[in-house]
């Protein structure tokens, strides 16, 4: 996540959207990312992000 974090403000970026599977959410919020928007399906897997 580091790299691609970085990738992103060299590109002028100054917010990244992330759509994850809910049970990697855990991994996400302790890198400092919250959940937004509601729960939907993605290939039969619970996912969130906005």
């Amino acid at each position: 996540m580091p790299a691609i974090e970085q990738a992103g403000r060299e590109r002028g970026a100054t917010e990244l959207e992330l759509h994850a599977q809910v049970q990697a959410l855990g991994f996400y919020e302790r890198l400092g990312y919250s959940a937004e928007g509601p729960e939907y399906p993605d290939a039969g897997i619970p996912h969130t992000g906005r």
